[in-house]
């Protein structure tokens, strides 16, 4: 043979070796790698990609499990429980191709936990009240922190983006607040492992986290399928006029700067196709790439995207709930919900509230769910910002429903829950269940009561605590046919159990409202 046929042969067998070694990479998806945390006491699927047809071994915690990769390329195997760990351990993944091993460091066992919703939950550690303190605290290796990034799509993705880190002063600042002291919060009772996966978007609506074919099953959701559709006809003419809106932004920032002014509001993207609030985008693309990770359960702070269809979220929240205990078969996934803080102008005088309104869905989604839990923070709003700075105290309540929920642990993690109510005379006499070691208020006379007679017009009242009643009367109504506690968007109240829990704001009554359909 030649010497130029040999050098042929040289470069055709390097680029076949080279494809083959390309070829024969196993890759583990982003939520398996360095600093994950695996959830105990479950069944735990592990999965990636390969060349098709290829043989997968997964080695970890002494297990060892086999399977091919498919047509496409995917593959999975499952361990079996395993036990929390006190120490981390290494996964090994290898390939029925000669290739280096895939070792996946520092891997822990035990409770894994996704944080989701808008905002409020994806609002930082570096945003909340006591940031600087609560950063330089927060080193714990056994707390692992992961981010899903921003990523909205019209069909399910299979792959996530994103690492695991430590939580510790350089990664808790950037991570959710509320899922920070969560799992912070957790770490103390339980003592075992904890990984948090924040899958969060300012600003979105339920629907965008909620699969098409829930969407579609039921036509209380309709409507919001219906504004989609408009939307995306009329999306065209709404970007040329959005184009044309940031082009004169864009000239009236320059000019403000020059004259040392505040630049102008910057204009609002249109809804339509293009939006990451469009109906399951962001469940295509950041809660399907995470099925079928093993969780205990979800925290969830949504809703203010909602809040003028409050009534409709009383199907809907529901709805997508039961949509992800399908998704990761498992009826009994734990679901915690933070109900909506105070927020806009304190009102004096009785009024009507959409917000108020979608705290009673929460509240209702929270009681007739079941392993649902309510995290009610009347005490942590500010009517000024509907991103309140006081995170602590929706982390911490969430844990204790979690301790409850999920866990067994006979604890209060109730406020006083509304039970019945009976006239005497003029009085109304409110009765609770869930009041721990008594009621009690913060800050003087119990705040917060509003009465209605047979004219369904609600005036001021006054409230005092008999044991675990409140006797709740006004001078202007004879005869109470309804009591409201808290009903406002911004409600101004203190009353409390022992334990330091509040109510949510209730109402006696189910008069139509502002959101419920005509």
């Amino acid at each position: 043979m030649s010497r130029t046929m040999l050098r042929i042969w040289a470069t055709v067998a390097a680029v076949m070796l080279a494809q083959s070694a390309v070829w024969a990479e196993v890759k583990p998806d982003a939520l398996f790698s360095d600093g994950a945390v695996l959830q105990q006491g479950m069944k735990t699927p592990v999965w990636g990609t390969a060349e098709p047809g290829e043989t997968v071994t997964v080695q970890f915690a002494g297990q060892k499990k086999t399977t091919a990769a498919d047509a496409k390329g995917a593959w999975r195997v499952v361990l079996d429980p395993m036990p929390a760990s006190a120490e981390p351990s290494e996964m090994v993944i290898t390939s029925s191709i000669q290739n280096p091993k895939s070792k996946i460091q520092n891997v822990l066992v035990g409770e894994v936990w996704l944080c989701s919703g808008q905002s409020n939950m994806a609002m930082t550690v570096a945003g909340c009240e006591n940031a600087q303190e609560a950063a330089e605290k927060s080193a714990d290796p056994q707390l692992r922190l992961f981010s899903v990034p921003l990523n909205p799509s019209d069909t399910p993705v299979s792959e996530v983006k994103g690492q695991w880190k430590e939580a510790g002063p350089t990664t808790v600042p950037g991570f959710s607040a509320v899922g920070y002291f969560f799992g912070r919060d957790l770490r103390k009772a339980l003592k075992v492992p904890v990984g948090l996966i924040n899958s969060s978007v300012g600003g979105t609506p339920a629907e965008a986290w909620t699969s098409m074919k829930t969407l579609k099953s039921r036509p209380e959701f309709k409507v919001s399928l219906d504004i989609y559709a408009k939307a995306v006809a009329s999306y065209p003419a709404a970007k040329k006029k959005y184009e044309e809106a940031i082009e004169k932004y864009k000239a009236d920032a320059a000019k403000a700067k020059e004259q040392g002014q505040a630049a102008p509001r910057m204009p609002t993207i249109p809804y339509g196709p293009e939006s990451f609030q469009r109906p399951c985008c962001l469940y295509n693309g950041m809660i399907v790439p995470l099925e079928p990770y093993s969780l205990r359960g979800a925290i969830w702070y949504q809703g203010e995207g909602n809040a003028g269809r409050a009534w409709q979220y009383r199907k809907l929240l529901p709805a997508m709930i039961e949509n992800w205990r399908k998704d990761w078969d498992d009826k009994d996934l734990a679901f915690l919900i933070v109900q909506l803080a105070p927020y806009m102008k304190i009102v004096t005088e009785p009024e009507e509230s959409a917000w108020a309104e979608l705290r009673e869905s929460q509240l209702l989604t929270a009681l007739n769910v079941p392993k649902c839990g309510l995290a009610v923070i009347t005490d942590a709003g500010d009517p000024d910002n509907i991103h309140p700075k006081k995170k602590e105290p929706a982390g911490a309540r969430l844990a204790l429903a979690a301790r409850a929920i999920a866990y067994g642990e006979k604890i209060e993690y109730w406020g006083p829950l509304y039970s019945s109510m009976a006239v005497e005379g003029n009085h109304a006499i409110l009765k609770f269940k869930h009041v721990g070691g008594g009621l009690v208020t913060e800050g003087g006379d119990l705040k917060g009561f509003t009465i209605a007679g047979p004219d369904k017009k609600f005036v001021n009242a006054e409230a005092k605590i008999q044991g675990d009643r409140v006797i709740v009367s006004s001078p202007q109504v004879a005869r109470p046919v309804a009591v409201r506690y808290g009903w406002a968007n911004c409600p101004v109240v203190n009353l409390f159990n022992k334990e330091g829990l509040p109510p949510s704001p209730f109402r006696t009554d189910d008069f139509p409202g502002l959101t419920r359909p005509q």
